[in-house]
Parts: structure tokens; C-alpha cells; sequence
């Protein structure tokens, strides 16, 4: 019974991570990839317009970087209510600035949060890791009866794990904590818009705002994140 019990966490990693594929990808210039399936869009706090436009920026920028960088560059791209994270690996700083230029310019998109690392690209066991990670914190963000899981997308990246989604303050805090806890995460930077609890409920689309910039946190407590921005919150 206790190996039953010690294996039931494992599952609902594996699970989680098996339902990411649908969500998230970590692949080199690689598409988000959020699922429009008809129950998904039911449930997701997008409208079905951002969620659409999401698609578009995803497969258009992918394309792009693919043509500008061919295999010299490990870039992955999501999109969330239009505002796009790019993570990976790059050869140079001017491959860095290139590749935020080129996603810049695809229609909608309307902020760019850049973390892509100047270095050679990781190898694939420590994608696998990363991998687990986001598997870990999304099964964890299921059982965690306070929070609606689907609301968030989940990316890491040689241990920094990113959360997007729109999320009220209480939720934001709350998946910050959990993610944290997570065995190999290294920090956590959140990429929220905070709404208020009630235009959540109504399903408000976000107004256009201000790209997003990544700061440090001053503290080690998690930060409060302004709407369309990020913030990095270091795991002690």
C-alpha cells in the first residue's frame, strides 16, 4: 500500500506533463502551442479571439526564427493574451535582439518578455528535466483544490520556471508558492496579468498594455506582479 501511495504523485506528474504537450512545448523554435479544443476555449480566461490570435503568433514567429537562425539557435515561443515569452538558448547578443525583432514584428503581438540565454544550447537530458519540472508543477497546481489549473501555462527552462495566465492577486501568490516548492526549479518568474477578482469572473477581455519587463525581486517573499508585467521571484 505505501508503494501505492508513493506512486501516485509520479502518475500525476507524468500526466500533467502528458497534457502539456497539448498546452506548452520545449522543443528548439518551438510553438506554445495552447490546444483550442472546444472545452478548453469554454474554460480558458482568454477570449476566443486572443486564443486564436495566440495560434497565429506562435506558428508565424516559429516560422520566422526557423528561417533566420536554422538549427544555430534552440528559441521557444508562447503566447498568452498576446504577449510573448521567448525562451532558449542563442549564440550572441545580437542574435538575442534579432529574434525579439522578428517576433516584434508579427501582427498582435503586443509585448515581449525576452529571456533567451547567450550560450550553447542545452542538451536534451536537461530539456527532459525541464520537462518533469513543468509536469511536477502543473500536477501540482491540479491538486491544489484553490486553484483553477487551467489558467495557467506553465514553461521552464534550464530550471527557471514561467507562469502566464490571467490570474487574480490571491492566485497569482498562490501558484508562485506552490511553484517554488518544487524540487529543481531555480526561480520562478511570473508573467501574470492581475485582474480583479470579479472581471474574472465575467471574463473581461484585457486592455492593450504595457510590454511586460522582467526585474529582480527585492525580496525572497514572492512579489506582487503588475498587470501585463513580470516579475522574477528567486527560490531560496
Amino acid at each position: 500500500m505505501k508503494t501505492q501511495k508513493n506512486f501516485r504523485p509520479f502518475v500525476a506528474a507524468i500526466a500533467a506533463a502528458l497534457l502539456g504537450g497539448a498546452l506548452a512545448g520545449c522543443a528548439p523554435l518551438l510553438v506554445g502551442g495552447a490546444a483550442v479544443g472546444t472545452a478548453l476555449m469554454v474554460t480558458d480566461r482568454r477570449t476566443s479571439g486572443a486564443q486564436i490570435d495566440d495560434e497565429a503568433i506562435e506558428l508565424r514567429s516559429a516560422s520566422r526564427l526557423r528561417e533566420a537562425f536554422g538549427d544555430r539557435a534552440h528559441i521557444n515561443v508562447n503566447s498568452y493574451n498576446r504577449q510573448v515569452l521567448l525562451t532558449g538558448e542563442v549564440p550572441s547578443e545580437a542574435a538575442k535582439q534579432q529574434a525579439e525583432q522578428i517576433v516584434g514584428r508579427v501582427d498582435n503581438v503586443r509585448g515581449i518578455v525576452n529571456e533567451l540565454a547567450v550560450m550553447a544550447p542545452t542538451t536534451l537530458p536537461q530539456r527532459s528535466g525541464d520537462t518533469l519540472i513543468t509536469g511536477k508543477v502543473r500536477a501540482s497546481f491540479v491538486d491544489a483544490s484553490d486553484l483553477q489549473a487551467n489558467a495557467f501555462r506553465v514553461v521552464t527552462e534550464r530550471g527557471s520556471v514561467y507562469l502566464m495566465g490571467r490570474v487574480s492577486q490571491r492566485e497569482a501568490d498562490r501558484a508562485t508558492s506552490i511553484a517554488r516548492q518544487i524540487a529543481g526549479v531555480q526561480r520562478v518568474v511570473r508573467i501574470f496579468e492581475v485582474v480583479d477578482a470579479t472581471d474574472l469572473r465575467q471574463l473581461a477581455p484585457v486592455s492593450t498594455g504595457t510590454p511586460a519587463t522582467v526585474a529582480p525581486a527585492p525580496a525572497p517573499a514572492p512579489a506582487a506582479a503588475p498587470a501585463g508585467g513580470a516579475v522574477v521571484t528567486p527560490v531560496r
